[in-house]
């Protein structure tokens, strides 16, 4: 099992010991679909650290699985959760970071969200399925955006459909974050805003293109079936090699 995650206890500036989580790289290189084991794992590590956990994200996404089961488990805990974002949190990761009470991203970092992606082949009536099950997923992740932000549906299913990026200031601005580290500013969330930071046509940049490069390369590991591989790549947009 490759971990992505990794808990820790530290002694902060006032001499507290803080409960750390740390969120780093792809989000579960095997599927956590049908995986009884590594969910228990991150649970049961959770479980031991009591209070109120801080967790940092830095994370392009991965399994929409692996990060529906985070974030549960997280909004679960019994302590507040402090989402803090040092670097990226794309597609997936993104979706855990909604179960902070309090969600902070670094000047610098970038929060992406989009539609889920699914590789199908088949007849028609599997592609028709394959549809609905999409828009089934789709539905799913829009709840936890909008539990955060209060907008409205139709306006976040419009975000993700242009595979919208975001800067702290414009995170801020849409409710997906409620503070830039380092600084007090916090902005309300706005209803009607008609711009965004960056879009899929726009957000044309050497990180963002090798990142999607890798992505599309990830091979099928081995035990795994075809079924449970296109599932796992769900929210990825990759393809098999």
């Amino acid at each position: 099992m490759n971990k992505f995650w990794k808990f820790n206890k530290v002694t902060n500036a006032d001499e507290r010991i803080e409960n750390i989580l740390t969120i780093n790289g792809y989000i579960a290189q095997e599927s956590w679909f049908m995986d009884d084991v590594t969910p228990q794992i991150f649970k049961s590590e959770l479980s031991s650290y009591n209070g109120d956990v801080t967790v940092w994200i830095n994370s392009p996404g991965g399994d929409c699985f692996a990060a529906s089961e985070i974030y549960t488990a997280l909004k679960e805990h019994k302590g507040s959760i402090n989402v803090k974002i040092d670097g990226i949190a794309a597609s997936a990761a993104s979706v855990i970071a909604m179960s902070g009470d309090m969600v902070e991203m670094s000047p610098t970092a970038m929060m992406m969200i989009h539609n889920p992606a699914l590789n199908l082949f088949g007849e028609v009536s599997e592609l028709e399925r394959g549809i609905e099950f999409l828009n089934e997923v789709k539905e799913s992740i829009i709840n936890a955006y909008q539990m955060k932000t209060g907008l409205s549906r139709a306006k976040i299913s419009k975000i993700m459909d242009a595979e919208t990026w975001f800067n702290a200031k414009s995170a801020i601005d849409m409710g997906l974050c409620d503070r830039m580290l380092y600084t007090e500013d916090t902005v309300a969330p706005k209803e009607n805003i008609e711009g965004f930071t960056f879009n899929k046509i726009a957000m044309v940049t050497n990180t963002v293109s090798a990142m999607k490069s890798k992505l599309k390369t990830i091979e099928k590991p081995k035990g795994e079936d075809i079924t449970q591989f296109q599932i796992r790549l769900n929210l990825l947009g990759g393809k098999r090699a």
